[in-house]
């Protein structure tokens, strides 16, 4: 179980110290979006944290979809099954509703596999900002609020060919945003691959909220900001 240190098991109850959830985000995921991080006034345990756990635990399905529907703290504990037929909701013992999922087609609970998948998509998640939606804000004329810059994930989902692969890799193929007044939707797009052979596809929703003209100084200077927080914590660690 290469999650043991990102998450706390008892009973098997789930619960997340700060620490564990951060260290996810920043040395699984690359991701250092403030809302991961120990001192955050809005904390929460990153979405694909969630997202590999359950592979890990209830295993991988041909086609899998995700919907958030709460935010997970470090004072939150989850029930996350370990068989899933057809659908499922992780929810807390009090059964709020944190995260609703269906799955179909075969099913391999190989490590292996699992891992591999695991590992390409929480990197290829991890990396939506600022590699891909700089580029989709400036395509579109917006940007998200700088002083408080919110990007949550609402829902994700995959279907591959088949399950018989040992190492997989993610490609982007085509974004889209969909801008409602000072919200907007961006769906991410993107192949799966093993042996240069695609074998199948998936998409990720995102939701900006406080979105505003775009300004290509104000980007740069969140973009500088993230990158100087990434090369603190890298610097920190070595």
């Amino acid at each position: 179980m290469f999650l043991e240190n990102y998450c706390r098991i008892s009973d098997d109850k789930i619960s997340f110290t700060r620490q564990q959830a951060s260290d996810f985000a920043k040395q699984i995921a690359d991701d250092f979006n403030p809302l991961h991080d120990i001192n955050a006034k809005r904390f929460c345990v990153p979405g694909d944290l969630l997202f590999s756990l359950i592979l890990e635990r209830a295993g991988l399905h041909q086609e899998m979809s995700f919907r958030f529907s709460g935010m997970v703290t470090d004072a939150t504990t989850l029930n996350i099954p370990t068989e899933i037929n057809s659908t499922a909701r992780i929810t807390d013992d009090k059964q709020k509703e944190y995260l609703n999922m269906s799955v179909a087609g075969n099913h391999t609970k190989n490590s292996q596999s699992i891992e591999a998948l695991t590992r390409a998509y929480v990197e290829f998640s991890g990396h939506t900002f600022p590699h891909i939606l700089v580029d989709l804000m400036q395509k579109n004329k917006v940007m998200i609020n700088p002083t408080r810059p919110m990007v949550m994930y609402e829902s994700m989902s995959i279907k591959l060919d088949n399950l018989d692969f040992q190492d997989i890799t993610l490609r982007l193929s085509s974004t889209t945003l969909a801008i409602e007044g000072k919200r907007g939707n961006a769906c991410l797009s993107f192949d799966l691959v093993s042996q240069e052979k695609i074998i199948g596809h998936g998409k990720k929703f995102m939701l900006l909220s406080g979105l505003r003209d775009y300004c290509q100084e104000t980007i740069d200077s969140i973009v500088t900001q993230y990158n100087h927080t990434k090369a603190q914590y890298i610097a920190q660690k070595n």
